[in-house]
């Protein structure tokens, strides 16, 4: 995968990055997703083993063919301030929070992102998934031509030692979950490296840029 630096608009405070598929990325081996997402003192074999992955700190994420890496990147500071992993008919956005040792973080939070949809006019309806309960959700927002559209999302949330991953589909994965294999390929094959820190309890976990030497600047 390479990297390379987008450009944007004069004032735009931050950068994106994308990471594109060469042809020669394999697909996810399926005996290797059954129990993910992983927490990396649990990941079966290791990370070295040759596989193209973009690791971010505390994310190690693995794409197959055909999906890019987007991080949305503070310039100032070059925090990375979200993960996007997209394709022609999707994308799955990923944010992985501290949690307590022992409870059901996604649990808690579930109602009030539920919450946050009904304050803004949308809903937010409960479904069995892969993982476990997640959200259904819709919302009605303003497009570029200034035309209203709904827009659909699902929400996944995964509680792991002392951490939780939220994953939120959209496009046709939100809309079809039966098609969303190569993004479900996403979430089950990362790997959380949570850290030894004390953090509070639902705080993001920060996120840093790979290595320089995997970047590959295009200037503005």
């Amino acid at each position: 995968m390479k990297f390379r630096r987008k450009s944007e608009p004069a004032g735009t405070p931050a950068d994106e990055l994308t990471a594109e598929d060469s042809d020669t990325v394999e697909p996810i081996a399926p005996e290797a997703l059954a129990s993910g997402p992983w927490d990396v003192d649990d990941f079966p074999g290791s990370l070295d083993d040759g596989r193209e992955r973009v690791d971010l700190g505390a994310l190690v994420l693995t794409v197959t063919a055909g999906l890019d890496v987007r991080l949305q990147v503070d310039e100032a500071t070059e925090r990375v301030q979200s993960v996007l992993v997209a394709g022609p008919e999707g994308a799955v956005e990923l944010r992985v929070f501290a949690a307590p040792r022992h409870g059901d973080l996604w649990g808690d939070v579930r109602p009030r992102i539920a919450s946050e949809y009904a304050q803004r006019g949308g809903t937010a309806t409960e479904h069995d998934g892969r993982y476990g309960r997640e959200l259904l959700c819709q919302l009605t927002v303003r497009t570029e031509d200034g035309r209203t559209a709904t827009q659909p999302s699902r929400v996944v949330g995964i509680n792991g030692p002392r951490w939780m991953l939220r994953a939120t589909l959209l496009g046709r994965p939100a809309v079809e979950p039966h098609t969303a294999g190569p993004w479900d390929d996403v979430i089950a094959s990362t790997v959380v490296r949570r850290g030894a820190q004390a953090m509070p309890v639902g705080s993001e976990l920060p996120l840093t840029l790979p290595p320089r030497d995997k970047l590959e600047r295009r200037e503005s």
